[in-house]
């Protein structure tokens, strides 16, 4: 069995800076592209950032300059640091990652349970 565990919602002023991270436990034999989505009330989900196994970081050009993502291979972990945050980045933060599981090395997607980041003054 395989958890991803978030921690590090709040909330924050905006302009103000905020860190989310995401670590997975489990059997687990590898991890490949980790991403972080968000949901605003209302609204579906979205993605807002992946970093590869090797380090490629893409995002959503809505947070692009403002958010890094990163990861530590060795502790399994994927984190999200997000500065001059703004109003409309209010939403539930959920990780998610492509995993190689014990025994048999399949791949399957799992998610976090979501942690909630409010941007308002």
């Amino acid at each position: 069995q395989v958890q991803l565990v978030e921690s590090g919602g709040g909330l924050v002023q905006p302009g103000g800076s905020l860190g989310l991270s995401c670590a997975a436990s489990g059997s687990i034999l590898s991890i490949n592209d980790m991403n972080w989505y968000r949901q605003a009330p209302g609204n579906q989900r979205e993605w807002v950032a992946t970093i590869t196994r090797g380090d490629t970081t893409n995002y959503a050009d809505s947070v692009k300059g403002r958010f890094t993502i990163s990861r530590d291979n060795a502790k399994n972990t994927v984190y999200l640091r997000m500065n001059s945050l703004k109003p409309e980045d209010t939403a539930v933060y959920y990780c998610n990652a492509a995993i190689v599981i014990a025994p048999l090395a399949y791949q399957y997607s799992y998610w976090g349970q979501g942690t909630q980041v409010t941007v308002s003054s």
